[in-house]
C-alpha cells in the first residue's frame, strides 16, 4: 500500500468525538496539523513527525544537526498553519552504546531550535532502539492572528507563491533549514492569503495536496520557480534537471501558499519579512488539472513526483 493510499484509508475510519466541554476537533487528518477548538474559542494546532536513521538522516551527519532537524520539521508544520509553536514533546529511540556527548548534543540542539522560535521542549520519552536512532516529535501551537490556514482554502484565480528557493536539500539543507515560523504567522495576518502548506515532499507533490483538498487545478510557470544553487549543483551530477530537483526533491521546508491577486501584489511589493517571495503560478478550475508551462510555452501535466515514503 502506498503512503497516499494508507493515509486515505486511515482518514476514512470513524473516530470518537472529543468532549465538547473542553475540546472539539475542527480539522483532523489531511492537513499539516490537526486543529482543535478550545473552550475559550482559541485554535490549538497539533502535529507529530518521526525521523528514522537511514531514511531521514545519516548518523555521521552529527547528533546536533539531527536533533535540530527533528524539532524543526514539526515547527515547520505549525508554521504552515499560520500558527506559532509553543510546546514540544520528543520521544527518542537510542541505539545501545550511544555516546553520552551525542545524547547531550541531541537534546541541546532540540532546545535551541525550539527556543529560537518561541517554544519549549517540555516532555517526552527515551527508549532503547536496536535498529538505530529514531526520533518522534510532537509540537503544539496557537493561532496568534485568529486565523488558521488550511490546505483546503485555495480559490480559483489565486496566485501561487513560495518562500525562499527550492531543490538540492540533500546537500545539507534538509538538516540546516530554518522553519518559516514568523513568516507563517505574518501570512496568516493577511486576509487575502487563503491556503498554505510547507514544502516537505517537493513542490509538485505538496501543491497537489492543496489542489486535492481545495478541489482545484493549477497553472505553474517553470521559468518562475526559484531554483536553489544546491539544486543546480546537484543537477550537474544527476540525471535530473535543476528544475526537476526544485519541483521534486522535497525537504525544503519553505511555505507554499495561495493568495488573491491583490494580496499577492501587495506581498510582493512590500513583503512583511525578509525571506524572498516568488509568484509561480495561478489556481485554476479543477477541470483544467495541474499544468506546468515550460520556457517555450509548451504545456505538460504537472505530476506529483516528489517524495513518497512507502514506495
Amino acid at each position: 500500500m502506498s503512503e497516499k493510499a494508507l493515509l486515505a484509508w486511515i482518514r476514512s475510519r470513524p473516530s470518537p468525538g472529543a468532549d465538547p466541554s473542553f475540546l472539539a476537533l475542527d480539522t483532523g487528518i489531511g492537513d499539516d496539523c490537526a486543529v482543535l477548538a478550545t473552550e475559550g474559542g482559541d485554535a490549538l494546532v497539533v502535529t507529530t513527525d518521526m525521523l528514522v536513521e537511514g531514511v531521514h538522516f545519516r548518523i555521521e551527519e552529527g547528533a546536533a544537526r539531527i536533533g535540530r532537524k527533528a524539532v524543526a520539521v514539526s515547527l515547520s508544520d505549525v508554521a504552515a498553519m499560520g500558527c506559532a509553536p509553543r510546546f514540544v514533546f520528543v520521544s527518542a529511540g537510542l541505539a545501545p552504546g550511544t555516546p553520552d556527548d551525542a545524547a547531550r548534543d541531541l537534546v541541546d540542539s532540540m532546545n535551541a531550535i525550539a527556543e529560537r522560535h518561541g517554544a519549549i521542549v517540555c516532555g517526552g520519552d527515551v527508549v532503547a532502539s536496536p535498529g538505530g536512532l529514531t526520533l518522534s516529535t510532537t509540537v503544539l501551537g496557537v493561532g496568534r492572528t485568529g486565523r488558521v490556514l488550511r490546505r483546503s482554502a485555495a480559490e480559483v484565480g489565486d496566485r501561487i507563491l513560495v518562500t525562499g528557493d527550492l531543490g538540492g536539500s540533500l546537500r545539507g539543507g534538509h538538516l540546516d533549514f530554518e522553519p518559516r515560523c514568523a513568516e507563517g504567522v505574518a501570512l496568516a495576518a493577511r486576509p487575502g492569503v487563503h491556503a498554505m502548506i510547507d514544502v516537505s515532499d517537493g513542490l509538485s507533490t505538496d501543491l497537489h495536496h492543496i489542489l486535492e483538498e481545495s478541489g482545484a487545478g493549477a497553472r505553474v510557470e517553470a521559468a518562475c520557480i526559484p531554483i536553489s544553487a544546491a539544486a543546480r549543483a546537484t543537477a550537474e551530477r544527476s540525471d535530473r534537471s535543476a528544475l526537476g530537483h526544485a519541483l521534486n526533491d522535497g525537504e525544503d521546508f519553505e511555505l507554499l501558499f495561495t493568495a488573491d491577486p491583490e494580496e499577492a501584489a501587495r506581498l510582493l511589493a512590500e513583503p512583511p519579512f525578509e525571506t524572498a517571495l516568488t509568484d509561480v503560478g495561478e489556481i485554476r478550475p479543477a477541470a483544467e488539472g495541474a499544468v506546468l508551462v515550460l520556457d517555450d510555452d509548451e504545456e505538460r501535466p504537472l505530476r506529483a513526483e516528489g517524495h513518497e515514503h512507502l514506495c
